[in-house]
């Protein structure tokens, strides 16, 4: 070929002497083993000399004699390895196609490609399994024609601007890549070559794939915002209860939490039912058990407004009210579960309830009174030994029944402690014993008070003398509750102060007794648990 330096003839036949001197050696082993030849200085000055376009010739830096020695014995090697007719006299192309072993070799011997022939005008790198980004060493050929990167797995950038610089370069194939998608129509180089050099190349837009993400924004991106905004609407008012409790709204409960709370409202949760309510016991997520009240009657608006202020009681001796759901579908209240039973249960079913713990009870529901009338004088709330329950294995007493709008006067407040703990001494029922109900009740207690009273105290208290003293003075208090009409009846803060000084007394005399005290108080739990149980009477807001 005439354009071929006669300067790179000479030096590459002596290259390839050299190298056919071996025994097939591979080129790492010639890179390893063949050493410059002792003219070989003066045979690079010559051929500078000759030609100055030579790449070492014209490089800025010291001329490295020993790179320069291995680029000519792997040019030697890599013009056989793409079959050129005559590699002495001619090295025109580089051409590795399919033959993925060997092509990643070659492009690693960036000394070569440094000092890349003149006289190399085509490069086939095509379907050699190449993966890495654009192999940029072989642009230091900036002479050649052709330049096949086609069927690789090549990726990244594709460095435009260097690509640029190949002026003489005519044909381009870097179809079948994964490189990063670029605007070539605004590069005046990439105009010379047709859409065919590019095809998936990644390199301009894919028209189907484009559709098909048109598709998506246009329809998919539409139905996941509407599938979002049904997931945050199910959350927000079908079952908060699987958000963070800060997202909740307080003391609010969704139909779907109370079905799915009460086992779809099963008949194994049902508790209890009357003409306007049913009673469920259910279970959250939380894992906390809860009484749910479903109104069915015509009283229902009224209860969600007495709610909306009874969820703000806060008294260990009060019912707690945890909100409720006002729904057209459904409207409920929701309170905390109580184990145990009411005091009237209490008092008729046990055999043994002993003075001290009877006015354990009575100190903590005059202490939960104290609260109501100090902090919601608003509130009424329903004495009874029907409505006082005894939660866990302490019988804690908590009042139970409330209603917002207290219309009743402090003195008949009184009148009602006055009965309720009238109640609690004797052991009858007003309303189911007595002709006149309450008048009745009262009438016999002071036709036997206080001549007859070992008769009138219910024995179940293991009457002692003591029991009796502190019973008399307990009946006494509970006769002036009940008379409204004189100015004998006491304010609730003189009978906070009585039941205190009584329940502080008692505590003292059982400190005395400590091991009689330990003794009854574990066989009266042995035969307490093994009497209690009978229900769990309804905690209602009205």
């Amino acid at each position: 070929m005439a354009s071929i330096p006669v300067t790179f003839i000479i030096l590459l036949f002596t290259v390839s002497f050299s190298v056919s001197a071996t025994l097939s050696a591979s080129v790492i082993d010639d890179l390893k083993s063949l050493k410059p030849p002792q003219d070989f200085n003066s045979t690079i000055m010559k051929n500078c000399l000759h030609n100055p376009s030579l790449r070492y010739c014209s490089t800025s830096s010291p001329m490295d004699l020993d790179e320069i020695f291995k680029s000519t014995i792997v040019a030697s090697h890599l013009c056989n390895e793409s079959k050129n007719p005559n590699c002495v006299e001619s090295f025109s192309k580089v051409d590795l196609q399919s033959r993925p072993n060997i092509a990643p070799l070659y492009l690693s011997f960036n000394f070569f490609w440094k000092y890349c022939p003149l006289s190399i005008l085509s490069i086939d790198l095509s379907n050699t399994s190449l993966k890495s980004d654009f192999p940029i060493d072989i642009l230091h050929c900036t002479q050649i024609q052709s330049l096949d990167l086609s069927h690789n797995e090549l990726y990244g950038d594709v460095p435009i601007e260097n690509l640029s610089v190949l002026t003489n370069l005519t044909v381009l194939n870097l179809s079948y890549n994964h490189f990063s998608e670029s605007k070539l129509s605004d590069t005046f180089f990439f105009k010379k070559f047709n859409t065919s050099s590019f095809l998936h190349s990644g390199l301009i837009p894919d028209h189907k794939k484009l559709r098909i993400k048109a598709i998506f924004l246009l329809v998919g991106f539409p139905i996941f915002v509407i599938l979002k905004i049904c997931c945050l609407w199910w959350l927000c008012f079908r079952r908060p209860d699987f958000l963070p409790r800060m997202f909740r709204r307080k003391h609010r409960f969704t139909p779907a939490m109370l079905k799915a709370a009460t086992n779809g409202f099963s008949r194994n949760n049902l508790m209890g039912k009357s003409a306007s309510v049913d009673i469920y016991k259910g279970t959250f997520r939380d894992g906390n058990d809860v009484r749910i009240e479903v109104y069915s009657g015509k009283n229902h608006p009224q209860v969600i407004e007495e709610c909306k202020v009874l969820v703000q009681l806060c008294h260990k001796n009060l019912a707690n009210l945890l909100g409720w759901c006002d729904n057209r579908k459904l409207r409920a209240i929701v309170t905390e579960w109580m184990e145990g039973e009411n005091l009237e249960s209490w008092l008729l079913g046990s055999s043994f309830t002993p003075w001290n713990y009877r006015l354990r009870i009575l100190m903590g529901v005059v202490e939960g009174m104290c609260y109501l009338e100090e902090h919601w004088p608003e509130v009424a709330y329903d004495l009874r030994t029907s409505t006082i329950m005894l939660c866990n294995y302490n019988l804690d007493p908590k009042i139970s029944r409330f209603k917002v709008g207290n219309k009743s006067t402090s003195s008949r407040r009184m009148y009602r402690f006055g009965v309720f703990l009238l109640e609690m001494m004797v052991n009858r029922r007003p309303q189911e014993e007595f002709e006149r109900g309450e008048a009745g009740f009262i009438e016999y207690i002071r036709m036997h008070y206080p001549g007859n009273l070992e008769q009138l105290i219910d024995p179940k208290m293991e009457l002692t003398q003591n029991t009796i003293d502190q019973a008399k003075h307990a009946i006494s208090l509970g006769l002036m509750c009940t008379e409204v009409s004189s100015n004998r009846q006491p304010s609730l803060q003189q009978v906070f102060d009585i039941v205190s000084r009584a329940y502080q007394s008692c505590r003292v005399l059982a400190s005395h007794h400590n091991h009689n005290h330990n003794h009854n108080h574990y066989h009266y739990h042995r035969r307490f648990h093994a009497e209690r149980g009978k229900g769990h009477r309804r905690v209602q807001s009205r």
